[in-house]
């Protein structure tokens, strides 16, 4: 599962040094958008050829892994 996240990569010259999907100026916030507005794995796929199945399995694993914390209420 963690080579998944070797998918993931940080460049500060791209995309403002957001995570982006292996070197590509494809965001995982991108990625996410897409889940969030409907969209299936499938059709992210059809509608960004360059994306692999994997791409989307990394980004929703980072998402995840970046989210998992605890949350301290005052």
């Amino acid at each position: 599962m963690s080579d998944l996240l070797r998918r993931i990569t940080f460049n500060p010259k791209q995309c403002g040094g957001r995570p982006c999907i292996r070197g590509m100026r494809i965001r995982v916030s991108d990625v996410l958008d897409l889940f969030a507005s409907g969209l299936s794995a499938e059709q992210i796929l059809e509608e960004m050829p360059d994306l692999e199945a994997d791409d989307l399995k990394a980004a929703l694993l980072y998402a995840s892994r970046k989210l998992n914390h605890p949350v301290l209420v005052a």
